[in-house]
């Protein structure tokens, strides 16, 4: 490295990996739980997680918080409270931090969810996925369509001005028809963000091992373009491949990631990337997954810390900044990974050429948008 490696924003995530049902697309680290959750148990790990983790803090107040999983809203409010207290005592808080908590309709209760908000919590995700009967019975979801349509309601009620939908598309048997459907039907409840993504076959999942029926690449192409269509027209910005916002609502933790800042990981499964700029160095570390191990008191919490070589951190830098229609620029670059320049000048210039690239900054064009394996293929040593 000789460019000048700095220090970026500092989020943190927290993994609570326990839900109702597993779902057949899902390879997330989610476990089903029978009996009673180890609510006090897990935070009681995850505490000792963030403290030994305080080293890579690096006198950085938390830029955001996410709460992911499995299902974290199937914890109470009174165990949020204690890691937020936690987290802010330890490390501090930036003055906007934003604060997410991923909940799906099945456990929204409104003063369960006023609760979340007194202690702290500013930012729901809420996993809709379909609002169709069928196609949430394909998806193996656990809630009904009564309770996706109003979940945004209890939201509001509860407080929440700003909020994610998560919805999916290329649904088993789904036509453009129902895909608009349900998109009409998620802008009518005017979240302030919508992640509007593929549905994918991932390995280790059900649904890999035995695939359902999806439709063709040709509709999937027809339904991209005319849900694209229709969130510019409501009013949403595509900041990111699947991610669409109201003005000035785009998720501040998801923008640090993509921008390859840094973030701690605590929690079973949970990965983190950290700057060591000491060191020179960029590291990734990743916690023990399964939940009974990670709450066995005389495991190592850590599975695995390892650094990013430098031959990979182009590729990692844009494996994450090429996600963004705004892309990034040469100095991010340098500051972020450490590199200079000069690595990867002609690279961007071949990928110009082929129009895959705009011709200002490190941003993907149109074109390469929809090429983006072959984008990054270009940046493997």
């Amino acid at each position: 490295m000789s460019a000048l490696l700095k220090l970026p924003p500092l989020s943190l995530y927290v993994h609570i990996p326990w839900c109702l049902q597993k779902c057949p697309y899902c390879d997330f680290n989610s476990h089903e739980f029978d009996g009673e959750l180890p609510e006090t148990q897990y935070v009681d790990a995850l505490l000792e997680d963030l403290a030994r983790d305080l080293e890579y803090v690096q006198q950085r107040p938390l830029h955001s918080i996410f709460f992911g999983g499995g299902t974290p809203s199937l914890f109470s409010a009174e165990a949020i409270e204690r890691i937020l207290s936690a987290c802010k005592k330890q490390i501090g808080f930036e003055r906007n931090i934003e604060i997410t908590l991923e909940a799906n309709p099945g456990t929204f209760e409104q003063d369960r969810f006023a609760n979340y908000r007194a202690v702290g919590i500013n930012r729901l995700s809420i996993g809709i996925q379909s609002f169709q009967a069928a196609m949430l019975s394909k998806l193996g979801r656990v809630h009904d369509e009564r309770e996706a349509l109003s979940a945004a309601e209890i939201a509001l009620a509860a407080g929440f001005e700003n909020f994610n939908l998560d919805l999916m598309f290329g649904l088993p048997g789904q036509s453009l028809e129902l895909a608009m459907t349900d998109l009409k039907q998620a802008l009518a409840l005017q979240p302030t963000h919508i992640s509007w993504y593929q549905l994918t076959l991932e390995p280790n999942t059900v649904f890999y091992k035995h695939p359902p029926k999806l439709p063709k690449p040709d509709l999937i192409d027809r339904i991209q373009d005319a849900g694209i269509a229709l969130l510019d027209e409501a009013g949403y910005q595509r900041y990111e491949i699947s991610a669409f916002s109201r003005h000035g609502k785009q998720a501040k933790h998801n923008l640090n990631y993509w921008h390859f800042g840094d973030y701690l990981g605590i929690g079973a499964g949970a990965h983190g990337k950290i700057t060591r700029t000491l060191q020179s160095q960029i590291i990734r570390t990743r916690k023990i997954r399964q939940p009974k191990a990670y709450l066995a008191q005389e495991s190592v919490l850590n599975a695995d810390i390892s650094e990013i070589a430098e031959s990979d951190l182009a590729l990692e830098y844009m494996m994450n900044v090429l996600r963004l229609v705004q892309g990034s620029d040469l100095e991010e670059f340098e500051s972020r990974t450490g590199l200079p320049r000069s690595r990867i000048m002609q690279t961007l210039a071949r990928l110009q050429e082929q129009k895959l690239l705009q011709t200002e900054g490190i941003v993907t064009s149109p074109k390469g948008m929809n090429l983006l394996n072959n984008v990054l293929q270009a940046f493997i040593n």
